[in-house]
């Protein structure tokens, strides 16, 4: 084997890792308890120590399919050099440590995906269109559903005649049908990737839809009984258990499709230097994203959880509801998503629901939304650039 293949892979694989780092530090490890920390449920530290560690379970539990379109899926005819994949990791990642720094949310899938385009255009690669209208309906419609879906929600928990102990058992009955339908790695036959019910069905040797829904009508009904036991014991405690699970379950979902944008590069390369299975290679960029999240992601915690809306219990499950949701669609589509966006969105229909406009920063939100918009172009006319002059 080339020792030249090598030390470029090694090179790219550390290219990666910091990528890894600076992801787990700013979208993946500031905005699944961002909500929680705005409701003072718990500390900053706390939530990045928790965040780091859900994340790196989603991360090698969930994170191959966005791994798979990140490295193979957003231009055809080509797969990138070595030289390509280390420039990649070192726009988006030189972006995204930009936006810690200041303390605005770059959009993390917006410059990696710009940039493995820009590159891969470069170098004679083709557009994928279909691929390309999958990501933009999903960019675009992300800020509309998730803060819709937040700010419905918000709307209907204050109100008299829906009480709490009603209300947020039924929330999380949805979540825990929806879980109960996510894939996770190694579940389904052959260590392939399956699902919990798929679980449930083969122990019980049943199989087909109607057994499908009961299993899963049945794992809503034992999720709402819970929360409803916890919410009408102490509504307090209830309402902050409720807030720390739909937190860490953002996190799970951050970690499966964040990884994706750190290692997705590196998968193509994997064979020439004789990897076979991803699996370390995601778990790698999961300890990346545990290292960002404990070591960088308190300041951005801090920015989301006070700048951007005046959040309580009901707000913040609201906020974190919607999250979970659109996170695990994402994951399913294998669609690189920006966290960012997903709930810094969702907190804004959750606090403009109960605040009106004063809950909600208007100058911090405008610059947040040009950050979003700007990361996607500017890191697809650097990378194309560089990618021509210098490869």
């Amino acid at each position: 084997m080339d020792p030249g293949l090598i030390a470029l892979f090694v090179g790219a694989a550390l290219a990666s890792l910091f990528m890894a780092w600076v992801i787990g530090a700013g979208s993946s490890g500031a905005t699944p308890f961002a909500p929680a920390v705005g409701a003072n449920a718990l500390p900053t530290m706390r939530a990045a120590f928790l965040v780091g560690l859900f994340g790196f379970v989603g991360a090698v539990t969930q994170g191959g399919n966005v791994s798979e379109t990140v490295g193979s899926g957003l231009v055809g005819g080509i797969s990138l050099p070595v030289a390509g994949v280390i420039l990649v990791l070192a726009l988006g990642a030189g972006l995204m440590a930009v936006g810690i720094w200041t303390g605005y949310p770059i959009a993390t899938a917006f410059t990696v995906t710009g940039a493995v385009i820009g590159v891969g255009l470069a170098l004679g690669g083709t557009p994928v269109w279909s691929k390309y209208q999958q990501i933009a309906a999903v960019w675009v419609l992300t800020p509309v559903v998730g803060g819709g879906l937040a700010f419905g929600i918000a709307s209907v928990l204050p109100r008299s005649d829906a009480p709490e102990r009603c209300c947020i058992p039924l929330l999380a009955g949805v979540v825990g049908a929806v879980l109960a339908n996510v894939e996770f790695g190694f579940l389904g036959p052959g260590r392939a990737p399956g699902t919990l019910r798929a679980v449930v069905q083969r122990a019980l040797g049943v199989d087909g839809v109607a057994s499908a829904a009961a299993i899963t009508g049945s794992a809503a009904i034992a999720v709402a009984a819970v929360v409803w036991w916890d919410v009408d014991r102490d509504q307090h405690a209830g309402l902050r258990h409720v807030l720390l699970a739909l937190g860490s379950l953002v996190a799970f979902s951050a970690g499966g499709s964040q990884v994706g944008l750190a290692v997705g590069p590196l998968l193509p390369l994997l064979d020439d230097v004789g990897v076979k299975s991803t699996f370390a290679v995601l778990a790698g960029g999961g300890l990346g994203m545990l290292a960002g999240s404990w070591t960088g992601a308190p300041r951005m915690i801090k920015s989301l959880a006070q700048d951007y809306s005046s959040l309580g219990p009901r707000r913040s499950i609201s906020a974190l509801v919607p999250s979970f949701l659109i996170a695990q669609l994402a994951v399913l589509l294998g669609v690189p998503v920006s966290f960012n966006e997903i709930v810094v969105s969702a907190i804004i229909g959750s606090g403009a629901a109960v605040g009106g406009r004063a809950a909600v920063d208007g100058r911090k939100l405008l610059v947040t939304v040009g950050a979003w918009t700007g990361s996607f172009g500017l890191s697809f006319a650097l990378a194309y650039a560089a990618a021509a002059v210098l490869l």
